[in-house]
């Protein structure tokens, strides 16, 4: 299944050409600014210098983790190589920023765990971002945020929901003869 017929299987009225060739011009538009990560940089730039945007990302995806979260999880969840994942986990266990438990469902495997530090300092980078949409937004009427918040959701929402659908549908599947 491709996702050009994906897109077509949820579709209940078709959206007008005008209206999706001005998304499609305002998402390349905010892919850039998304590409430079400005969000990201201004609030790493306010808050901690020295770390980079990959390691918010990881702080970011914690968040979202159902159950326990592992360096497998965490590499799956921002679709990076499992080593790669590794080496970022263990860059902030040495900053402070997170430590390894061990899971009490099984010894074995290791959990990461933000420290009461990468609490915190996910909290204050949290609060740049939000300030910093917080300007974006001021002007906006409430009935106008409060829509665009829903809309905006369902989007990336369906955006997501699109990507791992077609992620899955190129995996190679295990036959029943082998």
């Amino acid at each position: 299944m491709t996702t050009k017929s994906l897109l077509k299987q949820e579709t209940a009225a078709a959206p007008s050409q005008e209206d999706v060739a001005r998304i499609s011009e305002t998402l390349g538009r905010m892919r850039l600014l998304i590409g430079r990560r400005i969000i990201g940089r201004t609030a790493i730039a306010n808050i901690a210098p020295g770390l980079e945007i990959s390691h918010l990302d990881v702080l970011d995806v914690m968040r979202r983790i159902e159950g326990e979260v592992t360096v497998g999880a965490i590499a799956e969840a921002m679709r990076i190589d499992p080593s790669r994942g590794s080496r970022l986990v263990a860059d902030l266990v040495a900053r402070g920023i997170l430590r390894r438990d061990a899971s009490q469902a099984d010894g074995r495997r290791s959990l990461v765990v933000r420290t009461e530090f990468g609490d915190s300092l996910l909290a204050e980078i949290r609060a740049v971002k939000r300030s910093l949409l917080a300007r974006v937004l001021e002007d906006w009427p409430e009935d106008e945020l409060s829509a665009f918040s829903l809309h905006f959701e369902k989007f990336v929402s369906r955006f997501e929901a699109l990507y791992v659908t077609a992620e899955k549908a190129q995996e190679p599947q295990l036959s029943d003869a082998s």
